[in-house]
């Protein structure tokens, strides 16, 4: 986890911090474009004999800052060059669906950085003192300023969490820095009887939580509230982004880190909620690899604004944050998450096993099987499915001691036996005692 911790830093401080960080922040560009120049490499060890002693003579870098630059620099080309990877298998899935390729920009030039943030190793650039302090390095000598944070991060520190690199942080709108430090706290490895509740999580859109238990416990998050608000800055993103003012493009930056603030804010909120109302569990969710390509209609010139709205809403659909948000915040509450496949959870009835698209008639919120005639809200019902495809794995803990992960391939054979394991799933004790 990340500790944010705010610097009280003086004026004379806060004026040797932004010497450090600017410095910073200029040679990570001057090396972002050496290192585009050299083909865009992304081996950190090739950029550093390139830039080393102009880093130290010209921005007058530490040893340590200036050694720091090239890994930074290297690992984020390293990062477009994977992004371009995954890249070419998504339109390779996209030819696949008969839609238009799309062409990677990513390493079209060299990346910039413009945020003032510093990389930072404990013990070398930053280390902890008495009286809840910190040592942080500066162009010049070393400073002790005091700092604040969250209790429970504190106390962390103060019980001996291991503790990794830092990145001091400069917040530009409140003019103070923060000091980000990367905390590893270490859990009991899990054990199938530490988990004796097994809940399935089916996110989406309209709901973007619904929860359900095998003691048939249920609990409903509404996404109304969140939708309505997103809405409300894709209005004023519009808006301004036509008047195209210099103050315009100012105020886009603040609602984009404002928005961007509030879903964080909403899905921290929401993943305590989950894991307060449903204690040491084993939870199910559901691996939406490619999702949206797998579901985004093909857009066209005269869309309709209905049809523009459903696909802006569902490319801000954050339920990857939500997901890393449960599965990091589970151990540290006795609980533990685990992937499980999401094929026809929301079509598959969980009263007779018949699998079909028609028994979601009109893609709406009821599940009406045209099997059994068995009705229930469709977004229950996939939590459902979820809870027993974890129950499942669980089982297989037991037997073998190991989870049961559901393999990285689309072929469809292999697809098919992995849900022939779920075929004789039932929720209901009376269809299967």
């Amino acid at each position: 986890m990340t500790a944010k911790l705010k610097l009280q830093h003086t004026p004379e401080q806060k004026t040797a911090l932004d010497a450090v960080t600017l410095a910073y922040r200029d040679a990570l560009n001057y090396t972002s474009q050496i290192a585009f120049d050299m083909g865009k490499s992304s081996n950190a060890a090739k950029i550093q004999k390139e830039v080393y002693s102009h880093l130290r003579e010209h921005f007058g870098l530490k040893a340590q800052s200036a050694c720091s630059v090239p890994r930074r620099v290297g690992a984020t080309y390293k990062t477009q060059w994977s992004k371009l990877k995954e890249h070419q298998k998504k339109q390779a899935f996209r030819v696949e669906a008969d839609k238009k390729p799309r062409r990677f920009k990513g390493l079209d030039a060299a990346p910039k950085f413009i945020s003032r943030s510093l990389t930072m190793f404990y013990k070398k650039d930053y280390s902890f003192k008495k009286n809840q302090q910190v040592s942080v390095d500066t162009l010049g000598k070393r400073i002790v300023i005091p700092y604040e944070g969250y209790a429970k991060h504190l106390g962390y520190i103060t019980e001996g969490a291991e503790i990794g690199s830092g990145t001091l942080w400069y917040n530009k709108q409140k003019k103070q820095y923060y000091l980000l430090v990367a905390l590893t706290v270490t859990v009991p490895d899990p054990q199938p009887s530490d988990h004796k509740r097994v809940v399935g999580v089916d996110v989406g859109q309209r709901y973007h939580a619904v929860v359900s238990d095998t003691r048939q416990n249920s609990f409903f998050q509404s996404g109304k509230q969140a939708r309505q608000k997103k809405d409300h800055y894709a209005r004023l993103r519009y808006h301004l982004q036509r008047k195209g003012t210099r103050s315009a493009t100012k105020k886009l930056v603040e609602l984009s880190g404002r928005e961007r603030r509030f879903i964080a804010d909403w899905n921290h909120k929401l993943s305590l909620r989950i894991l307060r109302r449903f204690p040491n569990a084993l939870i199910g969710l559901e691996d939406l690899t490619n999702i949206r390509e797998r579901t985004e209609g093909r857009s066209h010139p005269k869309a309709s604004k209905r049809f523009c709205a459903n696909k802006r809403r569902r490319s801000q659909w954050s339920f990857a944050e939500l997901q890393t948000f449960l599965a990091y915040k589970a151990p540290l509450n006795g609980s533990m998450t685990i992937k499980v496949d999401a094929h026809y959870t929301s079509q598959m009835c969980t009263s007779c096993g018949h699998t079909s698209k028609a028994n979601r008639p009109n893609g709406g919120l009821m599940f009406r099987c045209e099997n059994c005639g068995y009705e229930v809200h469709s977004d229950l019902l996939g939590s459902r499915n979820i809870t027993m495809r974890a129950l499942v794995s669980r089982q297989d803990w037991e037997t073998t001691g190991c989870l049961s992960i559901p393999p990285d391939v689309s072929d469809n054979e292999a697809k098919a036996v992995r849900l022939s394991r779920y075929a004789g799933l039932r929720w209901s004790p009376e269809t299967n005692p």
